[in-house]
């Protein structure tokens, strides 16, 4: 009891960028639930994490919060830790020692950063995980809830290796759950919308309430988003193109859609897929095109997502350095994406025939590789001079968008890739590169990126100044730039795979190199997933995607 009322008096402030250099923990045995709304806790038992902007924190009652901290935290301490943090923003502060946290996120928000500030939620969710069940208490606006579920998920990733025997302690965690509880903070609505960059706010993210349908689509993106993740990092030598293909059937029988087309190996040659066939004949398993599709009775438009699923890239014979390999486990993240929001997607029912195409192969070394010099013909019927085998991604997606308009009939296509480092010195860490013939569907996927947490900022799309760096000799096009590795290279690597849908392609296409932003740390990241998600959200009968997809660009 003493410690209590002396503890009750006095309240530990820690600085955010504290968080930056915490490792974060194994999070194999981690079960997320979101609810909307407290239940009663008890710190001790069940520690809790109260985090939100300053603003939205200070307006949190004692009678709002009391069921997460009593007996433990008395109401001074309360009111002084949300004093400590709202004049402050981005500190914490501990209520009860190892079991009551209080964050407030920065308030600076820059116009091309998330409303949400999902990446500073992040930081503050792996700095502050317990090895016991343990709750957060998300204080946000519902404009924001998508955004901040999927932060907190991608925040305890799935896969790891550890074992009982492992040395230091470091042996992998017991089961454990965490409930997010979300407190939903009055929307400013129009003014700050067009302030943020946003369009006016869907009056379904007014009213202040989280249904059933919308919290399933909160858990929905989230565990996608902690899937796409799991693949992603999982090696090679578990998460070969066999195992990518169990994960893909696996996704179709859990959402009862059929099985998914498989064209594989020698059927790809003989169908004309040299893009596909020529990166991965060198690899001791066979390379494949898998599509999933869902195929609404009512639906007169088509949309297709098309992935790079390279499960290691060794660069094949112009091959990486030995420390620029390392990571190339993560070379499918697009792939992974696309898979985990096509399941997103199916559970909130489109009502577009959609289709899930994903490009797998391991770019190896081997007697059977392509060669420098070697000329592959892909299924565009165009040819292509192989000037560096380290630039594989285009020619497997190349095949991917010509199937899903010559067999799929898709009007919109959308590309998606850990395609270019060029991209992270492009936009960084946090962005991923876009290019798009479509103005509007460019705008909407920025927009998407504000709204879903997963960022985008537009490349020039400018073929006439570009696509010349591919030219070549003998062949059609060269398939890495020729000369000038300076002229926007993340552009380039996206017109390429345009060309074989065509220049004048009548339909919309929308490439997303996220390469950079697809890992944080040794950590995957599940990028993609929200950003499908919102990007298509008015193509689907989920209340919340709806309300939060960009159907109006200002």
């Amino acid at each position: 009891m003493m410690l209590l009322r002396i503890f009750n008096t006095s309240i530990s402030v820690i600085k955010q960028s504290t968080y930056v250099s915490v490792r974060s923990m194994s999070n194999a045995s981690v079960s997320i639930k979101f609810r909307w709304g407290l239940s009663p806790s008890d710190p001790e038992q069940q520690p809790v994490l109260f985090v939100g902007q300053a603003a939205h924190l200070s307006a949190l009652s004692w009678d709002d919060v009391r069921c997460k901290l009593e007996p433990r935290v008395s109401e001074e301490a309360w009111r002084r830790g949300v004093q400590c943090v709202t004049s402050s923003p981005g500190d914490s502060v501990e209520l009860w020692p190892r079991g009551a946290s209080l964050a407030s996120l920065p308030a600076r928000r820059s116009r091309h950063a998330a409303p949400a500030r999902s990446h500073a939620l992040a930081k503050i969710v792996r700095a502050t995980q317990r090895s016991t069940d343990e709750s957060i208490v998300l204080v946000c606006r519902k404009r924001d809830v998508l955004a901040s579920a999927v932060s907190i998920g991608r925040s305890f990733p799935l896969y790891h290796a550890r074992s009982a025997a492992a040395p230091l302690g470091a042996a992998a965690p017991r089961a454990r759950s965490l409930a997010v509880e979300i407190y939903l903070v009055p929307d400013e609505k129009d003014g700050e919308s067009e302030e943020e960059g946003l369009a006016p706010l869907d009056p379904a993210l007014c009213d202040g309430a989280l249904s059933a349908e919308e919290l399933s689509t909160l858990q929905d993106a989230a565990d996608a988003t902690r899937l796409a993740a799991r693949i992603t990092d999982t090696p090679a030598n578990v998460m070969d193109v066999d195992k990518f293909i169990e994960e893909a059937c696996k996704v179709a029988k859990e959402l009862d859609i059929g099985e998914p087309t498989i064209i594989r190996g020698e059927e790809l040659k003989a169908r004309g897929m040299g893009g596909i066939y020529g990166v991965g004949r060198a690899a001791a398993t066979p390379p494949a095109l898998v599509v999933l599709s869902c195929t609404p009775p009512a639906a007169t438009e088509t949309v297709a997502w098309v992935g790079k699923g390279i499960v290691y890239d060794t660069g094949g014979l112009s091959i990486k350095a030995r420390t620029s390999m390392v990571g190339m486990k993560g070379d499918c993240g697009g792939a992974a994406a696309v898979l985990a929001a096509f399941a997103v997607a199916v559970k909130a029912k489109p009502t577009v025939n959609l289709h899930a195409v994903l490009c797998l192969a391991e770019n190896a070394v081997g007697p059977n590789a392509t060669r420098p010099d070697d000329i592959h013909q892909l299924y565009s019927g165009r040819t292509v001079e192989i000037n560096n085998t380290d630039a594989e991604g285009r020619l497997v997606l190349s095949d991917g968008v010509v199937y899903a308009s010559r067999d799929l009939k898709a009007e919109t296509i959308v590309d998606v890739a850990t395609l270019t480092g060029a991209q992270g010195t492009a936009t960084g860490k946090y962005h991923a590169a876009i290019v798009s013939n479509d103005s509007r569907l460019e705008a909407q996927c920025v927009a998407a990126g504000l709204v879903s947490g997963d960022l985008a900022h537009a490349l020039p799309f400018a073929p006439e100044l570009h696509f010349t760096e591919f030219t070549s000799c003998v062949a059609d096009m060269k398939n890495s730039v020729a000369q000038d590795r300076n002229n926007a290279q993340p552009s380039c690597a996206g017109l390429f795979i345009l060309a074989h849908l065509g220049f004048d392609f009548p339909g919309k296409w929308l490439h997303v190199d996220m390469a950079a932003p697809a890992h944080c740390g040794e950590r995957a990241t599940g990028y993609g997933v929200s950003l499908l998600s919102v990007l298509f959200g008015a193509h689907t009968h989920s209340r919340l995607l709806r309300a939060l997809a960009p159907a109006h660009v200002l």
